[in-house]
């Protein structure tokens, strides 16, 4: 990723982001978006004090790595939310082992 790319993230990952912000951003349609909003395949948040729907970087990242899956491999929802759910599970877990110099 490139140093412009970096300070992209940086900032988007102090940023809320709205449902408009989400679909600009992500590159998918609001039915699209709202379809896996109510199916549980995606979450909304809220910052304190605000009760609208929120979304962060992390979000946007899901959204948009699902969106990839079921373009490519013509995957259904639920598989492409599964897999993404692994990939941050793995990425996790590779973050504690190298935390931990393993």
């Amino acid at each position: 990723m490139t140093a412009h790319g970096q300070s992209v993230e940086a900032l988007l990952d102090d940023l809320w982001l709205d449902l408009a912000d989400l679909v600009r951003l992500s590159g998918v349609d609001e039915p699209w978006l709202l379809e896996h909003l109510q199916r549980g395949l995606l979450v909304t948040h809220a910052p304190p004090a605000d009760t609208r729907p929120r979304f962060d970087a992390a979000d946007l990242r899901r959204v948009r790595r699902i969106a990839c899956l079921e373009r490519d491999f013509d995957a259904v929802p639920e598989l492409a939310a599964l897999v993404v759910d692994l990939e941050e599970e793995l990425a996790a877990m590779r973050a504690r082992l190298r935390r931990l110099g393993l």
